[in-house]
């Protein structure tokens, strides 16, 4: 990989497939790379700040769903409106240890650094840093940290702090805190607004009101802990936190706690040699609503366990989980170390975002940041759920269940917003629409489908027919109910359509629209589904097929409605251009000068009203073109050229969503530089802060592109309807790639490279697979090895006999 593909500043952050290395602070990005550094596990996060508070662009430790509620003030109202906001909380920060050499507190901004490194182990899950201090009365010290948010213990953090005077004798002080700082600043009081000035949407709001009301403080020798109680949502949260010290120098200990801050405060007589083990652990609880005592008292056992078991094992257990996660999702490219560093850490991100959520959501910033609120959105089921379900179909499922358990608050907003069945909120975290600006949300129905294309993609690779039955039948009939009654019929005889108006599609600078392509072609996809998994309903469910069709009130009629609606979807298209139009008004617009338009005008929401861009051909991101990717069976390859060289020069990539399908479907349509130079744009995200938000946390969507882009963009493959195909497009830069699927109960080893593709059943039963139009059966012991040409029609097997 040469320099013109690598942004990043080698001399700053190294080199190291395995770690994300920083060798010198600074202060220009620390919002960047406090996200960068952050470790989370899906249900608890934890920002890269400095262990010792300061210098921080903005502190933050958040615990997915954990929310406050408030009353969306809309200055002109109507009915339907959303009515309650969600905004994640900053829950209080236990990662704070603040230290002194003879008195002199450590800052890094001012601090004499002789030696600075922060590293981010994507193989063990742990953030280290280690510095050599130079303290203002020239002693030396060096100062190791460590903190980890455990995979196996979903509740629980674990930290370390090693101080060893190298030069010199000294006292020592450790304050280590519980600060609430949603409510009572940094530690000094300072408001941390400060650096997020600007109008920005995508970053999350500030409340005027209390947030946290205190519940409990309290404390022991060993222990303390702090409890909460959410000022308007009544959810509750308690943090409990453990210390021990190893040393053979003389200290002492003090432990005070007030509503909020709690501080455990070492004082010790440092002699030079003589080191100063500090081990901090940390257990989060939160609920809906159970008492904060009871949360307190779950910190107490997780607490006991860690004891028992201690942070050896805890941190061999992180690594094992890792190892796991690895072997089933690494994707390697050879020879391209920069590279496979940048692809490294997009995978983590997924499982810091996914690997605990436990039947929670994944927001869009994970629990790296507090960016678009902690809202769930799409991104779950379009960017994050595939890659699940290729290499974790139990995180898959869980996530799903997240989904479907606002099925009830779905239905509610169906009968708000007059159509039958269910609709799902655009942004969420309980589960009502939290999207104040209808037009760019509300109007976004296609979120019906999304989940609808999740859950059977998930159905379809994992063949979990039971998951179906249970949960997913439901789900399928009640999304396919409001696509039918959304829709109206038009035009008579063979001229008749079924039609979908007043609904935005993915690319938020058109809203409103009547017919945009990607609802329709993504509805009927729902309705067809829907149809097909009642006509098969006795199959699936069995005995509790009749329990399911009386609960539900289904009959054969509805599912004949499904079917026609879905065969008279009207999908539109422009002989003259020959592509497919986003929506009926679309090309009867004028073009914008994307090319024209100077840096500082972007992001476009950013700098012009949406009446401007709503005038205009211009998109945020891929909307035909992401559904020439998820529905790509039902459009030739001429289509799919065509409609990709109209859209691509008009959008914007505005969208961190974009870069990732644009990559993919170039690939496809076979403009491989193009194909590349997106891949680099999404692989480089949040490491190069693209976008300029990264601050507000990790492109959790965007990372899940860059496996798709990989996986299906490069390596070609697709699963439409569980079927498993090839076409590989592997950049003539790189020489070799290799990844790992997961197929109805198959572990499946597919290596590629420019002139070979070979696919190895690592275990489990046999796969048929297509390559580029031929059908082949991979079994273990007998990998199936396809020659690749130029021409398509050249692909040609080669038997295991053959070599």
């Amino acid at each position: 990989m040469g320099p013109d593909t690598d942004p990043i500043d080698r001399t700053r952050f190294p080199i190291d497939e395995w770690r994300l290395v920083e060798c010198a602070p600074d202060k220009s990005t620390l919002g960047r790379d406090e996200t960068l550094f952050a470790v989370g596990n899906g249900y608890l996060g934890m920002r890269g700040n400095p262990t010792e508070g300061r210098n921080a662009y903005t502190h933050g430790t958040f615990v997915n769903g954990f929310h406050e509620t408030w009353e969306i003030q809309h200055p002109e109202a109507a009915y339907g409106f959303a009515k309650t906001g969600q905004t994640i909380v900053n829950v209080p920060d236990a990662k704070l240890m603040k230290i002194y050499v003879d008195d002199e507190p450590l800052l890094l901004s001012t601090a004499d650094l002789q030696h600075y490194e922060r590293s981010l182990d994507m193989r063990e899950g742990i953030l280290r840093r280690e510095i050599v201090w130079t303290t203002p009365s020239r002693k030396k010290v060096r100062i190791r940290t460590s903190r980890m948010v455990s995979f196996t213990e979903r509740h629980l953090a674990v930290m370390t702090m090693e101080i060893e005077m190298l030069e010199g004798d000294a006292p020592v002080v450790v304050s280590s805190q519980i600060l609430n700082r949603q409510d009572g600043g940094d530690e000094y009081y300072a408001s941390e607004a400060a650096m997020g000035e600007g109008f920005d949407p995508r970053r999350s709001g500030t409340f005027e009101h209390r947030v946290l009301e205190p519940q409990l403080d309290w404390c022991n020798e060993r222990r303390m802990i702090l409890g909460y109680r959410a000022a308007t949502s009544g959810m509750t949260i308690a943090v409990a936190a453990e210390h021990t010290i190893e040393t053979d120098n003389p200290w002492t200990a003090i432990e005070t706690t007030e509503p909020d801050l709690a501080r455990k405060v070492f004082q010790v007589d440092a002699r030079q040699g003589q080191p100063i083990t500090i081990v901090k652990t940390v257990a989060y609880h939160t609920s809906r609503g159970v008492p904060v005592r009871e949360l307190a008292d779950r910190g107490r056992r997780t607490l006991d366990r860690v004891r028992r078991l201690g942070v050896a094992y805890l941190r061999e257990a992180q690594r094992r989980w890792l190892t796991g996660f690895w072997a089933d999702s690494d994707i390697v490219v050879e020879g391209e170390p920069g590279l496979q560093q940048a692809i490294r850490w997009n995978l983590f991100q997924l499982a810091q975002a996914t690997a605990r959520t436990d039947q929670m959501g994944v927001a869009a910033k994970g629990v790296t940041g507090s960016g678009y609120e902690g809202h769930y959105f799409w991104d779950t089921e379009i960017y994050v759920v595939p890659f699940l379900v290729h290499t974790h179909p139990e995180l898959a499922r869980s996530v799903l269940l997240a989904r479907i358990a606002m099925l009830p608050q779905a239905r509610r907003r169906a009968t708000e917003l007059a159509v039958k069945g269910a609709l799902f909120p655009w942004r969420t975290i309980n589960g009502e629409e939290a999207s104040a600006y209808y037009a760019a949300g509300t109007a976004q129905y296609h979120i019906n489908a999304d989940i609808s294309y999740a859950l059977m993609k998930y159905v379809d690779v994992s063949g979990d027919l039971d998951f179906l039955a249970r949960y997913g039948v439901e789900v399928l009939v009640e999304t396919a109910r409001m696509w039918a009654d959304l829709g109206f019929w038009r035009g008579e005889g063979e001229a008749r359509t079924f039609e979908i108006h007043g609904v935005t599609g993915p690319d938020e600078y058109t809203t409103v629209v009547n017919n945009n392509l990607f609802t329709n072609v993504m509805a009927r996809g729902n309705l067809v589904r829907a149809a097909d998994v009642v006509r098969r309903l006795d199959e699936i469910a069995g005995a509790e097929a009749a329990a399911l069709r009386t609960r539900l009130g289904l009959s054969e009629e509805e599912a004949q409605e499904w079917w026609e609606c879905a065969a008279a979807m009207y999908i539109p298209y422009d002989e003259s251009l020959g592509v497919h139009p986003q929506d009926d008004q679309f090309l009867s617009k004028e073009l914008w000068d994307v090319q024209g338009t100077p840096p500082e005008k972007r992001p476009l929401l950013l700098n012009y009203h949406p009446l401007v861009i709503y005038r205009f051909q211009v998109l945020k991101q891929a909307d035909v073109v992401l559904a020439l990717y998820l529905q790509g069976d039902v459009f030739t390859a001429e289509e799919k050229r065509r409609d990709f060289d109209y859209y691509d020069p008009i959008t914007t990539g505005d969208s961190s969503l974009s870069a990732v399908v644009q990559s993919i479907m170039a690939a496809e349509v076979g403009l491989p530089d193009q194909a590349l130079s997106y891949f680099h744009n999404a692989l480089w995200t949040d490491l190069d802060d693209l976008h300029g938000n990264t601050a507000d946390g990790v492109h959790v969507a965007s990372t899940g592109g860059v496996w798709a882009s990989l996986v299906q963009g490069f390596g070609g493959m697709r699963d439409f309807d569980g079927n498993i195909t090839f076409d590989p497009r592997l950049p003539r830069e790189w020489s070799r790639m290799r990844y790992r699927l997961k197929v109805r109960g198959s572990r499946v080893q597919v290596d590629l490279t420019g002139e070979m593709l070979e696919i190895s059943i690592v275990d489990g039963p046999d796969l048929e697979v297509s390559v580029r139009g031929k059908s082949y059966v991979a079994r273990a012991g007998e990998p199936v090895r396809v020659w690749l040409e130029d021409r398509l029609d050249e692909a040609m097997y080669l038997p295991e006999s053959a070599y």
